[in-house]
């Protein structure tokens, strides 16, 4: 299944952050951001407790149909969290080459879609992620993707807004 490349420009930031024009060029390309969240080992979960709180939370998963994916026990506080909220973001564990998704996070019913994401979590990780029991897949589905390189921040800041 294709991506469908999502509309590329800069982040809305305060003035002080120097963030340069988008017809300065700079701008990262999908298909970079696209590879990193496939090649990430470790994915960032971050969600909000009933109460407020953050809570957040490393997790192997993949990027796979233009989300990310991965499994928590229903009564893991990441999957309490998402069953209440399904607002969340992933971050990759880089701080300087950013990869920051926002999202929604949804269980994955679709067998097809399941069937899918166990396939390619095992080719990743050498381990099948069925079976576990009191697992749940979930789907994160991007809204908003913000990318950059640290040594050149103001250049290369880039937001990608899905449809």
């Amino acid at each position: 299944m294709s991506e469908k490349e999502p509309l590329r420009d800069r982040p809305h930031m305060p003035p002080v952050y120097g963030i340069e024009p988008a017809e300065a060029g700079g701008m990262i390309e999908w298909s970079a951001v696209a590879d990193r969240l496939a090649a990430a080992r470790n994915y960032w979960v971050a969600t909000t407790r009933a109460d407020g709180r953050p809570h957040v939370t490393p997790v192997w998963g993949v990027w796979l149909d233009g989300a990310v994916m991965f499994d928590a026990d229903l009564n893991a506080v990441k999957a309490l969290n998402l069953v209440r909220d399904p607002r969340a973001v992933v971050h990759l564990e880089s701080g300087d080459d950013v990869v920051i998704v926002e999202g929604v996070a949804e269980p994955m019913p679709d067998e097809g879609r399941r069937e899918r994401y166990a396939d390619a979590y095992e080719r990743k990780y050498n381990f099948r992620p069925e079976g576990m029991e009191g697992a749940v897949g979930f789907r994160l589905s991007p809204k908003v993707i913000l990318a950059w390189h640290e040594t050149d921040f103001p250049r290369t800041a880039t937001r990608f807004r899905f449809q």
